[in-house]
């Protein structure tokens, strides 16, 4: 979901394997050279999820990184097939309610830019979350963690399921709380 803390919690969670991070949409405007708003509403979203599902299908081939997808990426079957079977998915599940307390004042999100976000948050949920579950490995109640607490708790999972090998992670500080993020399957090495 938008705002759902893919991002920091990923980058976080990267530091702690010693991976390289990702975020997709960030790769996405690099090579579209404008923000993913501007191209939305110059382009419309078909073209968006076109180059998405580029870029998701390239990152996903890659493997021994951590990787944060926009919300919208598992609305097409290709991006949910590649990331099922070829990454390992934590889904960081969070109420529309605590996404819209964490966006109340994001103006960056073009399908937030609407009169009531909390409505469209809870029409994205309802839509998305079936979509999340059936792509994620791992689906992860969030609440309001600490960055650190949730990256723990992503850790933890992976080391329970033998997709990373037991470790001590470095201490990991930070005040954001974060909510979704993939992972790829590749152990760190």
């Amino acid at each position: 979901m938008p705002g759902a803390g893919k991002s920091t919690a990923g980058r976080h969670l990267a530091s702690a394997l010693g991976m390289p991070f990702i975020d997709a949409d960030v790769e996405i405007e690099r090579r579209i050279g404008m923000s993913i708003r501007a191209f939305f509403e110059r382009e419309g979203e078909t073209a968006f999820r076109d180059i998405e599902q580029a870029v998701l299908a390239e990152l996903a081939h890659r493997g021994g990184l951590v990787l944060a997808t926009g919300g919208g990426a598992v609305l097409r079957e290709a991006n949910r097939r590649v990331l099922r079977d070829h990454t390992t998915v934590v889904y960081l599940r969070a109420s529309p309610e605590e996404l819209f307390r964490r966006l109340r004042h994001d103006t960056q999100r073009p399908l937030l830019q609407v009169a009531d976000p909390l409505r469209k948050l809870r029409e994205l949920y309802q839509t998305r979350d079936p979509l999340y579950r059936e792509t994620a490995q791992f689906t992860i109640e969030t609440g309001r963690p600490s960055v650190p607490t949730l990256v723990n708790m992503i850790l933890m999972q992976l080391e329970l399921a033998g997709v990373v090998s037991a470790f001590r992670p470095p201490k990991i500080s930070a005040t954001a709380p974060g909510t979704a993020s993939a992972t790829q399957r590749t152990p760190p090495r």
